[in-house]
């Protein structure tokens, strides 16, 4: 059975005037942010790093990852100047050009830069298999993982919860993991569900799925349906049926 999800684009973005190429003779440092060791951003900006590290000695660039909270982090500390490059979802690179959402108080960002599309993102909602969850609307009295601050995950985590009714305090516990924490406390009973948004497949999923029961619960029906038209950031996606353990 195929699971529809919500779905975004990867992007490398860059501040305007940090990809130029440096010389052999005047080596450049540039850093990737990415996202939690577990997702698909760090592993992403590691397969960049190498592809460009392979001509450093002709260009004079070296280049290095880094593990951050996301993409909200990534494109703020992009903009301080604390990182050269981030790998950040599609509608929080919007978001910051324009400054609203997340970035109504930075102001918008109109030097930022995308370099090249990388990856869709479906949305995840893994929940244990004997929480009762079926839907977005059982999430009310569950302790549900909303993803950690600066994260484009809690980014998502919000917008569903915006136009699917349940919010933060609806739930028994708001938790706020990191992707690398989320398996493990999904296992062990911490949280009854956590929303992730990764490119497929993932680490952080195939853990979970492979280590209890989880079950990935349809995102589907009149609210999706509202989100997605309101939303031209987002658009409809399947995640392939078979791909993570107990989810046929």
């Amino acid at each position: 059975m195929s699971i529809k999800q919500t779905i975004f684009g990867a992007v490398a973005v860059a501040a305007m005037g940090v990809a130029g190429a440096a010389s052999a003779a005047d080596q450049q440092f540039v850093t990737i942010g990415t996202g939690g060791v577990t997702g698909v951003y760090y592993p992403t900006g590691g397969a960049i790093c190498r592809l460009g590290n392979k001509g450093r000695k002709e260009r004079g660039i070296r280049c290095s990852v880094e593990s951050t909270g996301g993409s909200v982090y990534n494109t703020r500390t992009i903009r301080q100047g604390e990182l050269d490059f981030g790998v950040v979802q599609s509608d929080v690179q919007a978001a910051a050009l324009a400054g609203t959402g997340k970035f109504s108080e930075d102001g918008a960002y109109p030097e930022l830069r995308a370099l090249f599309s990388v990856h869709p993102e479906p949305m995840h909602l893994m929940a244990r298999a004997d929480a009762g969850i079926a839907s977005v609307a059982d999430l009310t009295g569950k302790k549900v993982n909303i993803a950690n601050p600066g994260s484009g995950t809690r980014v998502l985590a919000e917008t569903l919860m915006k136009y699917s009714g349940p919010s933060a305090a609806d739930f028994s516990l708001a938790a706020e993991l990191k992707s690398s924490e989320q398996a493990a406390a999904l296992c062990d009973g911490k949280i009854d569900a956590t929303i992730w948004a990764a490119g497929l497949p993932n680490g952080s999923s195939q853990e979970a799925t492979s280590t209890c029961d989880v079950t990935l619960v349809p995102l589907a029906g009149a609210n999706i349906d509202n989100l997605l038209g309101e939303n031209s950031a987002y658009a409809a996606a399947t995640i392939p049926g078979g791909m993570y353990a107990g989810n046929d």
